[in-house]
């Protein structure tokens, strides 16, 4: 429920702050009954939540460095949200056994950035691994648009748009020439939509007398995320997300 509502909350900011965002090609994606990863090239901070909105009504959970859940507001926010933590420099085996475990046991979803860092084009073994391990099918997809907030607020276009999805149950052994063959076949889709995605963007923009609505309405939804931000430090007391989902699963 905190899922879908801060899910929700947070596009309807960036649509009040831009309001010119296009989703393609949504047929494409499995069935809600399916888990898969979905991965992406990282590109702006926040890709992932145009990812999760588009791909709803499945849910997902996100990994995320562990620098991130310091703050204990934001870091209980991020956990109800499914996010865990990962060191980037000592990932260790949780960071393959948790989302295994959540992909075959639970009910949601892994969003993977196999690049790693923002703007990375080197794409990591990890994806390929837990997919294999998990035995689910990899998602291609990719967020296009303005990466800083001034493009944002100057209404830039937006595209997020789903590639085919990705079958590697034909590759016998996660070895090195195994991982690079998955590699591959991500980078291929993540090519063919970037090339699909620079053939539709056009400069038309909203109008800016849509300002009148969508001003106040981007006002209030931060005054909403403060109050949500408040309250997600007092039930950081309380209530421990992780804790809760582990139960879901034994």
């Amino acid at each position: 429920m905190f899922y879908t509502y801060l899910r929700s909350l947070l596009v309807f900011l960036i649509w009040a702050a831009n309001g010119n965002i296009h989703y393609h090609h949504r047929d494409k994606l499995l069935s809600k009954n399916d888990n898969y990863i979905l991965v992406a090239p990282h590109r702006t901070l926040w890709d992932p939540i145009f990812l999760a909105f588009a791909a709803r009504p499945k849910q997902f959970i996100f990994m995320a460095k562990k620098e991130l859940f310091k703050n204990r507001a934001f870091g209980w926010w991020i956990r109800m949200c499914g996010a865990f933590p990962i060191d980037r420099n000592n990932p260790g085996t949780d960071a393959i056994r948790y989302p295994v475990k959540m992909l075959k046991n639970g009910d949601r979803s892994l969003v993977m950035f196999p690049s790693g860092s923002r703007h990375s084009s080197n794409l990591k073994g990890g994806v390929a691994v837990i997919a294999k391990t998990a035995k689910v099918k990899i998602m291609p997809a990719a967020y296009a648009g303005p990466n800083s907030i001034k493009g944002l607020l100057k209404h830039d276009r937006i595209d997020v748009t789903f590639g085919n999805p990705i079958d590697i149950s034909d590759i016998k052994r996660m070895n090195d020439e195994g991982v690079e063959e998955v590699a591959q076949r991500i980078e291929k889709e993540f090519a063919q939509i970037d090339a699909e995605v620079a053939h539709f963007k056009d400069n038309q923009r909203p109008s800016w007398w849509s300002l009148i609505y969508r001003i106040p309405a981007m006002v209030i939804v931060v005054i909403v995320l403060v109050l949500t931000y408040i309250f997600s430090w007092f039930a950081s007391f309380v209530w421990q997300p992780e804790k809760h989902r582990d139960k879901k699963l034994k």
